[in-house]
């Protein structure tokens, strides 16, 4: 018999029972339904969304930020050039084919992006569940200890109501959570501290004013470190900038062709294939492909404003845009008006020394931790073959032979 529900404890009770569901609905997921929509199968699908709509990085829709991969490389070209789900076909669908094929580019904007994201994810409306936070999911067992099935307990996000639906298989697709540095952790309603998955939502509203002065630091070397910069010194002439990196410089990233080829989908098996070692220095040698670097055309634009600031003024410390290398972010100092001074390791030295500046707002661009899946899936780890979520090939992740029976759970 299936293991007793947890009614008493959650308040709630199965309320559905599904082929799949997938937790999460960005990308990954909405690929999978458009994948599922092109094959011409019906199979009983929910998604679940924490969010009450679909955004695909909201915080971060800058006016002038562009995709950093080819259009080419949507929701189902690769896969079926036909579909009615290519970016092209949607670009077709609004009235701007022709005018897109004016701009000769295979970088659209990315608030473009996110409206063909939209346009996509409009079309299974009915199939998901916005608002909607996964707290765990739960393995239905039967007789000799068996898993059939899987308990996916949410809860709605704006009245708190707690429901549970059952599915044969699960796909794990919920991005990452903000990753603050322990450095900078403040958990105070007024902390400084802003992570740049929220920028757009937060630091624009708070330079509305023109007239008055603010100071801002941003953390990080990446590409969206260095967006939020460029947006703040195009868009908002009242505030100094202070980006600061442990790195030596800003490095570009490598799109070439002969290194893109890493992103290939016949790679995948070979690096399956590959030792853990060898897996781990290819990730490495390739990392400059999409992590902690900037798009080269981005760095020179940076450049040419640091140039321009050089040309009028030649003492830096007068300068309104600065990029600070070979600092470390290593804690900060909270003033009772509300601004923070940063602490600051010279990583060529180890010395450490405050900022130069107060700031009103901290900007933090390092990344994100997934590993979200590991707290949904908690009361499966008795089930796991290594105790850990390693996943196989096929993105299932490693169970116990013969302990999962027609089930499927995918984590990325």
């Amino acid at each position: 018999m299936p293991m007793p529900m947890q009614e008493d404890i959650n308040g709630a009770g199965v309320v559905g029972v599904y082929d799949l569901v997938c937790v999460g609905f960005g990308p990954a997921s909405l690929a999978i339904a458009v994948a599922i929509h092109d094959k011409g199968i019906s199979p009983r699908v929910l998604y679940l969304e924490r969010q009450q709509e679909f955004k695909w990085h909201g915080g971060m829709l800058l006016p002038d930020a562009r995709m950093q991969i080819s259009f080419l490389k949507d929701l189902a070209t690769l896969r079926d050039p036909r579909s009615h789900f290519t970016f092209l076909n949607y670009l077709h669908s609004k009235n701007r084919l022709v005018a897109f094929t004016n701009l000769s580019t295979f970088l659209p904007f990315r608030v473009e992006y996110n409206d063909y994201l939209t346009w996509c994810a409009s079309h299974f409306d009915e199939y998901v569940r916005y608002g909607h936070e996964t707290l765990s999911i739960t393995p239905c067992l039967v007789e000799g200890g068996r898993v059939q099935s899987w308990d996916i307990l949410s809860r709605e996000v704006t009245t708190d109501k707690k429901t549970i639906v059952r599915a044969r298989h699960i796909v794990i697709a919920v991005g990452g959570k903000p990753k603050i540095p322990t450095a900078l952790s403040d958990p105070s309603p007024d902390s400084p501290i802003v992570h740049s998955s929220y920028y757009s939502h937060t630091i624009p509203r708070m330079l509305a004013d023109k007239h008055r002065k603010c100071h801002v630091a941003i953390v990080g070397g990446g590409q969206s470190a260095a967006e939020i910069f460029d947006h703040l010194q195009s868009s908002f002439g009242n505030v100094s900038v202070s980006l600061y990196t442990g790195d030596s410089a800003l490095r570009p990233s490598d799109d070439s062709p002969f290194v893109n080829e890493i992103f290939d989908p016949d790679r995948v098996d070979e690096f399956y294939d590959l030792p853990q070692g060898a897996q781990q220095d290819l990730l490495h040698r390739n990392k400059a492909t999409n992590y902690g670097v900037v798009r080269p055309e981005l760095l020179d634009r940076l450049y040419e404003l640091m140039y321009h600031q050089r040309l009028h003024e030649p003492v830096e410390s007068k300068w309104q845009y600065k990029i600070v290398p070979r600092r470390e972010v290593v804690g900060h100092d909270k003033q009772s008006d509300g601004r923070t001074r940063l602490k600051l390791r010279n990583t060529l030295n180890g010395s450490t020394s405050l900022s130069e500046s107060m700031f009103d707002k901290v900007i933090v661009a390092t990344g994100y931790v997934r590993n979200a899946h590991e707290a949904m899936l908690d009361s499966t780890r008795n089930l796991l073959e290594t105790g850990e979520f390693d996943t196989g090939r096929d993105y299932k992740v490693r169970t116990v032979t013969d302990s999962v029976t027609a089930s499927y759970l995918y984590s990325q």
